[in-house]
């Protein structure tokens, strides 16, 4: 990644942080929230990826338990529940893994996906991502 990209990468960033606190009012700088975030995603995507696998003993039955954590601590950071914000840990590993429900997304300024889902940590490290 050269200089230019890396600048444009970074600027996504702080907009997509500051987008998310116009949203969730943390209190935290722009790319610090992001770098939360980020890390609560790389960790809901792992497990999305041992259920779709089956591998790490990651099961329909323990699902919820396993992904309850995760969803605790991004409720300490976002206040979603409070917000009456529907987020969710998507056990599809294609795509994203932590997502604003579509009905809560729609009006709110975020990156989506196809299905309307409010992606709440994009990876903008990728090149496409950046041009």
């Amino acid at each position: 990644m050269n200089t230019k990209q890396h600048q444009q990468m970074y600027s996504k960033i702080k907009e997509h942080g500051k987008n998310l606190n116009r949203i969730f009012e943390t209190g935290l700088a722009d790319v610090k929230l992001c770098k939360m975030l980020f890390r609560l995603e790389a960790q809901a995507h792992k497990l999305a990826t041992d259920y779709c696998n089956g591998e790490n003993g990651v099961t329909t039955e323990n699902w919820e338990s396993k992904t309850l954590p995760i969803l605790i601590k991004l409720d300490q950071i976002l206040k979603f529940t409070k917000r009456k914000i529907s987020i969710f840990v998507n056990g599809d590993a294609r795509g994203y893994a932590l997502k604003i429900a579509a009905e809560s997304a729609k009006n709110l300024n975020i990156d989506k996906d196809w299905g309307g889902y409010g992606i709440i940590a994009p990876d903008f490290t990728s090149q496409e991502a950046v041009q």
